[in-house]
């Protein structure tokens, strides 16, 4: 962090805590709605809570501006940590800047709104400038850490199977159901996705940001209905993106690509990116991300990138247990990638058009990589050093990996090598012996024949079951 960054996020952690030493800008002007169950929050940090279908039938903007959050918004006026910002409160009472003042000091979407925010009640509807929306859980794929509110698949699994026979019964419907977190049935009828549409020609006027998540957003007709929007009424503030598992029906893939084409072509916003997402390559992602075609997926990304100059991917890839393995592989095949479509122009940090993000998992544990013993770390120090051998400039363009993502490797690598042989440990190894199990029942797949430099791992841990 630089001492210019630090001391401008010192400076607005001033401004704001002149309001109070609990306001954040972030509960008033970002937010995530997950329209498929009526579930909201303002910053990432904070559990969702659900909408009452009275709220946004009285007002629209009840996606945002629920009656809940206009009360958590009362509070940081007053003064008062509400509850379900502790992330931020843990972090500041060690002394260090959290999110409250990183969120608040952007210059894009937060910090200009400040004044405005101040000057009116607590109670006030306010547009929000960086929206994330998912439309609908309906997904063509069951990603093994993944669950019924982002995917239909594993909806229908869980509802045929049960959980899956984990110690911490992994998917069990039972307290999504407490907490009106499934799915509505009808997705022809959903309140949640009427209101946005009634809302929406307000909203997009005031938007900085805004990102489609899903379920897979290429699978739901409103994704569709957001370009056309788009096209026909350009925003030249807006960032757009979506997330996308590219991997949909060929037509579908052609049509998206068409109306991006025109978006990205015509000027029709600031700027659109497009993130996807994979944890290894070859029969073993399709393993972690069921319902994958690894080679479509390939090919999809070349097209993209063939025909949109002006495009670029990030493929968070989200390293767990069944990485370990085989990710030199999928490493290999996103260098080629790189080194097909370098950067068309050098910037302060080069980069090629296809930018990789590589956090780890946390949940579900079983499949984190702390249940990975020390004779597999060996995969992941290969893994870092291909990386470190394949960082290329020429003319100011990289034709390779980039310093920030070796060093994100790096990252995993250091965790991995701080695991602990401890009962936890242990438990979660048994969980994903279990899980994997249970997987290759229901969905006809096979474990050990996937992953093959997993069987003495396998063999041992399940002797002790």
């Amino acid at each position: 962090m630089s001492d210019d960054y630090l001391g401008r996020l010192k400076a607005v952690r001033t401004q704001i805590n002149e309001v109070s030493p609990s306001f954040c800008i972030a509960k008033w002007k970002q937010v995530t709605m997950h329209l498929q169950n009526g579930h909201t929050h303002s910053c990432h940090h904070p559990n969702t809570h659900f909408i009452p279908v009275e709220e946004i039938r009285r007002n629209p903007t009840a996606l945002h501006n629920t009656e809940f959050k206009k009360q958590q918004r009362k509070l940081m006026f007053e003064g008062v940590r509400p509850s379900e910002c502790n992330y931020c409160w843990r972090v500041e009472d060690q002394g260090n800047l959290s999110d409250r003042t990183v969120k608040s000091s952007d210059k894009i979407w937060a910090l200009p709104y400040f004044n405005d925010i101040i000057s009116k009640p607590w109670d006030d509807n306010v547009d929000p400038s960086y929206v994330e929306v998912s439309f609908s859980n309906v997904c063509n794929f069951k990603c093994s850490y993944c669950g019924p509110h982002a995917s239909s698949q594993w909806l229908e699994e869980l509802e045929k199977y049960g959980e899956y026979p984990t110690s911490n019964k992994f998917n069990n419907l039972d307290w999504p159901k407490s907490q009106n977190m499934i799915p509505i049935a009808n997705k022809d009828e959903n309140p949640y996705v009427e209101a946005f549409w009634k809302w929406w020609p307000t909203m997009y006027t005031s938007l900085k940001n805004f990102r489609i998540t899903g379920g897979e957003p290429l699978l739901s007709k409103n994704t569709f209905k957001v370009l056309d929007y788009i096209i026909e009424n350009p925003n030249p503030e807006l960032d757009f993106s979506i997330n996308s598992n590219l991997c949909p029906p060929e037509a579908l893939m052609d049509t998206f690509i068409q109306k991006i084409e025109t978006i990205i072509n015509e000027g029709k916003v600031k700027k659109f990116s497009l993130y996807t997402s994979a944890e290894a390559s070859g029969n073993q992602a399709e393993y972690i991300r069921f319902g994958m075609n690894y080679s479509q997926w390939l090919k999809n990304i070349y097209m993209l990138l063939d025909r949109i100059p002006g495009l670029s991917i990030t493929v968070m890839s989200t390293y767990n247990a069944l990485s370990v393995v085989g990710y030199l592989e999928f490493l290999k095949d996103l260098y080629q990638i790189k080194k097909t479509f370098p950067a068309a122009t050098a910037k302060p940090i080069p980069q090629t058009r296809l930018i990789l993000d590589i956090p780890y998992l946390r949940y579900p544990p079983h499949q984190s990589i702390f249940v990975m013993p020390a004779e597999f770390h060996h995969y992941l120090e290969e893994q870092h050093r291909f990386m470190l051998d394949n960082i290329e400039y020429e003319n100011g363009n990289n034709y390779g990996f980039g310093k920030y993502e070796a060093e994100q490797m790096r990252r995993v690598l250091d965790l991995i090598k701080q695991n602990q042989e401890t009962d936890e440990a242990l438990n979660n190894r048994k969980d994903l012996i279990k899980f994997v199990d249970e997987h290759d029942f229901r969905r006809d797949t096979d474990f050990l024949k996937t992953f093959p430099e997993m069987e003495q791992f396998y063999n041992q841990i399940k002797a002790q079951i």
